[in-house]
């Protein structure tokens, strides 16, 4: 890219089994802040005495305000030093989760849930931070943990807020997130050593190469867009679960919809070994794969949802499949030259969350005009989207620099 320079490290830093736990401990709690509102919105919706489709503005503000926080702030890791930067939003996560819980009506839990999903980037500086400080023989260990401590908290996310939001109520979630933040940033205090980058660019600049990444990687492109669209249709279905479930002829409350969080650890744990068939074989061909798991798994929500056993098999293969999907976009990115790392995902995790944004808003829509036909609906239109895009040609030749 013009005017922008590769940062290099030239220092190592040993890596203990300690450190490694805790970065993916971390990884894991910050990006459960994401999701935990999408098992309490109910309570949240009896609590301000408004409409369910209301309620999905919340989990789009989270994702749209994480979108922007990966955006703008994740490649300040490049230039910034990481140890303070991690630290700084660990406690500014605190802070907006604190305000949620204190949040007196709508407009000011709205504005919390933006602001917790712009400060949640801790896991995508952590992920870099652990790379760079593990041996090269040792890299693909130590990243693939903490990556696996981050989809463990996302899954089990809905679970813990479900649980809790019904025993104590739904501001007693954020205000122990809040707590669980501020715990692991004195830990980590202790922890992470310092990382001073060698880059040296302005951030303007920095942030105008991420636009010619956009215009001179068409594999970015169809990638970003495909992941967005796959996780759209994720979040069609599980912003609108708790509804689902809250009525016939499940009638089961909050913490009953967290625990399907659980089941999707199954198609999560199965994700990885489309991983390997991504290295093996061309990754695009996988990412198709996971889109068509996808949608095989709304069509038996849409016929089998109304039984139990429809639902847990559905949710298996939708965790299969968009992980699948994610895996394999990530494979072809990477694939690119090894200088754009950072801002490749940087570009990519904003489009996923974009499209995240629009699937809680849309599904919640969905569900408030034709129930449950409508979220089904919603979601195999995302991902009709999705393969409109995936099956144009040629989408793995990228303009030269």
């Amino acid at each position: 890219m013009r005017n922008v320079k590769t940062a290099s490290t030239t220092s190592q830093y040993p890596l203990g089994q300690n450190l490694i736990w805790m970065m993916a401990v971390t990884s894991g709690a910050a990006a459960a802040n994401l999701y935990y509102n999408q098992s309490l919105l109910v309570l949240i919706a009896e609590n301000f005495h408004i409409p369910a489709h209301t309620t999905g503005l919340i989990p789009m503000l989270t994702q749209i305000g994480y979108a922007v926080g990966i955006f703008l702030l994740v490649p300040l890791g490049d230039l910034l030093e990481r140890r303070r930067l991690i630290l700084l939003m660990l406690g500014a996560s605190a802070l907006a989760l604190g305000t949620a819980a204190v949040s007196p009506n709508l407009t000011w839990l709205l504005l919390a849930s933006l602001a917790i999903g712009i400060t949640t980037i801790s896991a995508q500086l952590i992920v870099p931070f652990a790379a760079q400080l593990a041996k090269p023989q040792e890299r693909g260990k130590v990243v693939g943990t903490v990556m696996s401590g981050l989809l463990i908290g996302i899954l089990l996310a809905r679970t813990v807020s479900g649980c809790v939001g019904a025993k104590l109520g739904w501001q007693a979630m954020y205000w122990l997130a809040s707590a669980v933040m501020i715990v692991l940033a004195s830990v980590l205090s202790r922890l992470l050593p310092k990382s001073q980058s060698s880059l040296r660019v302005s951030y303007l600049n920095l942030m105008g190469s991420l636009f010619e990444l956009i215009q001179k990687q068409p594999a970015l492109r169809e990638a970003a867009l495909t992941g967005a669209m796959s996780f759209a249709a994720f979040s069609v279905f599980w912003s609108t679960l708790v509804f689902f479930l809250a009525g016939p002829p499940y009638d089961y409350g909050s913490e009953i919809a967290g625990l399907f969080g659980l089941v999707g650890v199954v198609g999560a744990m199965a994700a990885p070994i489309v991983g390997k068939l991504a290295d093996k074989r061309n990754p695009k061909i996988t990412a198709g794969l996971g889109l068509l798991i996808t949608t095989s798994s709304f069509l038996i929500f849409w016929v089998f949802g109304h039984q139990i056993l429809g639902l847990i098999v559905g949710v298996i293969l939708l965790d299969l499949g968009v992980q699948s999907t994610q895996i394999s976009n990530q494979v072809r990115i990477y694939s690119l030259p090894p200088e754009l790392h950072s801002r490749l995902n940087a570009l990519y995790i904003t489009f996923y969350f974009i499209g995240g944004a629009l699937g809680s808003y849309l599904g919640t829509s969905g569900w408030s005009h034709w129930q449950w036909n409508g979220v089904c609906v919603v979601a195999l239109l995302m991902l009709l989207i999705a393969f409109t895009i995936f099956l144009k040609p040629n989408q793995d030749r990228e303009k030269p620099e």
